[in-house]
């Protein structure tokens, strides 16, 4: 600036005020022309307050965006936690919709207004419905006072989303609708198997071939939920009036509001409360809560006993109230007669019987270790089966007898070998 000499800005749109040092060279300078420019230096400090005042009024603007972006902020972090927590306490939010989902008026239009009843539980009513107008269907509507229901509903659905297999009955859909809750699953023309063991069902009484085969058919379901799931899948509900029939009589294994998973590794059993039925409940389960893939062994031995009897599993006029206990008490006088249905009338072979009934024992075995595993229960049944066929096809003597030894005494261990 020292060797500066003259200053040219008029001619210009400059506008403000000119500093103290360009002041000093007014007399060389040539802006007198640009009335814009201000030579007192009182330009300065007007200048000056403006941009202090500026100054002082964007700060309490700046802070307020501040804190209304802050609050903002904290406000959607404190919905997004209730909205996350309240989801996961939300068992509804875990049903995968990979089936199809029904409203309750189709629910309603399906069943006809809910005309006419199939059955009715603990769980609720089921009721029979039409699909399209030409698929039979069965329709479980969960009672609004069942204390448990959403959570079998729940467990029912997530199981039967995932398994499949052909003694398992198959969900056809659902429906899950503010307080309505509904299970569509293929219809079952044929019932349960307690229907046809009691003589609701029908008038003649099922053949012991259909017997062992209904018998195999469903050990074969449970041994998938066993050793075909993952993680694996316990039943906790076998019995006679779970095991529904089609049309053409095979058997599938239904009713899953209780099933648990089991665990997988070294862990041998899951610590729970007891649920089941009463007769058909493990004792070593209801004495220590400690659930396992034995536990359902032992109802399946239970409804293996009704399939050889046709007995009621509990009944306080027999000599022995517990059908196992029953069994086992006319076992002393080693005749099979004294135990077999005998709506039968001795058409049966009567290894076969010997061996489902040997067989029926070990899985009613007071404990767990004591109890052959499903894949074992499943392939003696075939044993026994094919030995029937062959009798009915002329190749095996009707009146031939086992040499089997069969213990009498529910405390002795004996696991049939698997083949």
């Amino acid at each position: 600036m020292k060797s500066l000499t003259i200053i040219n800005l008029s001619g210009n749109n400059f506008s403000g005020s000119i500093p103290q040092t360009l002041r000093n060279m007014q007399k060389n300078d040539r802006s007198t022309e640009n009335k814009n420019l201000c030579f007192d230096s009182s330009c300065e400090e007007t200048e000056a307050g403006d941009g202090n005042g500026k100054k002082k009024l964007l700060v309490p603007i700046l802070a307020t965006a501040a804190s209304v972006g802050l609050i903002t902020a904290v406000l959607l972090l404190i919905i997004l936690f209730y909205r996350t927590k309240r989801s996961s306490k939300d068992p509804r939010s875990s049903i995968v919709a990979n089936k199809r989902s029904f409203t309750y008026e189709e629910v309603t239009v399906m069943t006809n207004n809910f005309e006419k009843t199939l059955g009715e539980g603990g769980f609720g009513v089921v009721y029979h419905g039409n699909l399209n107008g030409n698929e039979q269907v069965a329709v479980k509507v969960l009672s609004q006072s069942s204390a448990q229901g959403y959570k079998q509903f729940k467990a029912e659905v997530d199981l039967l989303l995932r398994v499949h297999h052909i003694n398992l009955v198959s969900l056809v859909g659902y429906c899950d609708e503010g307080q309505h809750l509904v299970l569509i699953y293929e219809y079952m023309s044929n019932g349960n198997l307690k229907q046809h063991l009691s003589g609701e069902y029908a008038t003649t009484p099922l053949s012991w071939a259909n017997r062992l085969r209904i018998a195999a058919e469903t050990a074969q379901g449970l041994e998938y939920l066993h050793i075909g799931c993952k993680p694996p899948m316990i039943h906790r509900d076998i019995k006679s009036t779970n095991i529904l029939l089609d049309k053409n009589f095979q058997a599938k294994l239904g009713d899953f509001g209780l099933s648990r998973s089991f665990p997988v590794g070294s862990e041998t059993h899951v610590s729970t409360n007891v649920a089941g039925s009463p007769g058909y409940l493990d004792p070593e389960y209801y004495r220590t809560n400690w659930l396992t893939e034995k536990s359902d062994v032992f109802s399946f031995g239970v409804v293996l006993l009704e399939i050889i009897t046709s007995q009621p599993v509990i009944d306080h006029t027999r000599e022995k109230s517990h059908i196992g206990e029953w069994v086992g008490f006319r076992l002393t006088n080693g005749d099979i007669k004294n135990i077999v249905d005998p709506s039968l009338i001795g058409d049966y072979d009567s290894s076969s019987v010997w061996k489902a009934l040997e067989l029926a024992i070990s899985c009613v075995s007071p404990s767990s270790s004591g109890r052959p595993n499903m894949s074992q229960v499943a392939n003696e049944l075939q044993e026994c089966l094919l030995s029937e066929n062959s009798r009915k096809e002329g190749k095996h003597d009707v009146d031939s007898k086992s040499s089997i030894e069969l213990s009498t005494s529910f405390g002795t261990k004996h696991t049939p070998d698997a083949r």
